[in-house]
């Protein structure tokens, strides 16, 4: 079994403490292994290490506009495709109304964030209200379908061939960034029984990528009951409280949400920016070795972009360093800010994404060269 060469040194002008206190006229680099997870080192560099003058060849930072993106998408299965590896797919759907038919993925998992618009979700274990900010879980084989008054936009990220679980919190214990109290699990309430019909329903499966389609002379969303461990779950994004440090920049692994095979989900949620003169407040660069960085922009300004808001998504493959934009950075230096108003959706995958053509046609011209002022 493989374990990394532990050597912490100090070479040449250093910053005694990483993200803090950094030495005057440099810009710091974390290089770090396993995402955020790993060993690290921090470099203290002279110019930003994003200030590149223009990028050739498929590597390069990326953009997608997927407000763009047109419906209404009758299932799921329409959404468009975005980014994908063996461990996930990134879908973005625009629906509207309500489903009128079932659908079941065998493929894994499916984590819904909902981006726009609200409704109800109704599956084999019954109701669930949703609205914009919502996470609803969906277990492998779950039997499902919303019902929606109006237009709505969801991000789909499917765990494919596993499963979403909950984060270890260690020493923080198991109640921080949100009390798993919170969680919110569907009820056999009288909307649910009042839609348990004795008509035809058609159910479309997902499986091996693969769709087929299943028939009943009834609602199969007839269950009375039922107990056990595994459930569909919502979680609001106003039910998590980030983790703050007043005094040191905390890494964005800190704001992991959920874990799957191979890659973490975390959000970014409003919160107090370090406050120490001394402390960066606002990400620091980063050479992300192993891992691809994609966020989805809800709401808000994301402190570390000036020139993207809500419903864009952003996708640094791992390759080149990753950082604040010139006038993020500036903006910083100043302190203009004491608090982010942000709400956004990070995926890190262990394993290379591929680009959807679906997600190319959306892409924002130009992205790479925000770093230049150009």
């Amino acid at each position: 079994m493989r374990r990394p060469i532990s050597l912490p040194r100090s070479e040449g002008t250093a910053s005694r403490q990483a993200h803090a206190d950094l030495p005057e006229g440099t810009y710091e680099r974390e290089l770090g292994r396993e995402g955020f997870y790993g060993p690290a080192a921090h470099l203290y560099h002279t110019h930003p290490p994003t200030a590149w003058s223009r990028f050739e060849g498929p590597l390069r930072p990326r953009a997608f506009d997927l407000s763009r993106v047109e419906g209404p998408q009758t299932l799921p299965w329409d959404a468009r495709p975005l980014l994908h590896n063996a461990q996930l797919r990134l879908r973005i759907w625009a629906g509207s109304g309500s489903m009128e038919q079932l659908v079941r993925n065998a493929d894994g998992d499916e984590l819904i964030f909902v981006h726009e618009g609200a409704g109800e979700l109704f599956c084999d274990f019954g109701h669930l209200s949703f609205e914009a900010g919502d996470y609803l879980v969906l277990p492998r084989g779950t039997l499902w379908r919303v019902e929606s008054a109006a237009a709505f936009r969801m991000l789909l990220i499917e765990a494919t061939g596993g499963g979403y679980g909950l984060p270890d919190r260690g020493p923080l214990g198991e109640h921080a960034v949100f009390d798993p109290a919170v969680l919110e699990t569907p009820r056999i309430d009288d909307a649910f029984r009042a839609q348990q019909e004795e008509r035809p329903w058609r159910v479309s499966v997902k499986a091996r990528q693969r769709l087929s389609t299943i028939e009943y002379p009834f609602n199969p969303l007839d269950a009375v009951g039922w107990k056990g461990s595994l459930a569909p779950v919502r979680l609001s994004c106003r039910d998590i409280r980030p983790v703050v440090s007043a005094r040191y920049h905390l890494p964005p692994s800190v704001h992991t949400t959920f874990v799957a095979e191979r890659f973490v989900v975390c959000t970014f949620c409003p919160r107090p920016l370090e406050s120490d003169p001394g402390a960066l407040n606002l990400p620091f660069f980063h050479s992300n070795a192993d891992y691809d960085e994609v966020i989805f922009y809800h709401r808000g300004k994301f402190m570390s972009r000036d020139d993207i808001g809500p419903g864009a998504l952003s996708f640094h493959p791992f390759g080149f360093s990753h950082g604040p934009q010139p006038r993020a950075l500036a903006a910083a230096a100043r302190r203009e800010r004491t608090e982010t108003d942000e709400v956004a959706v990070m995926l890190d995958a262990r394993d290379a994404l591929d680009v959807d053509d679906g997600a190319a046609a959306l892409e924002v011209e130009g992205y790479a060269r925000s770093w230049s002022g150009d």
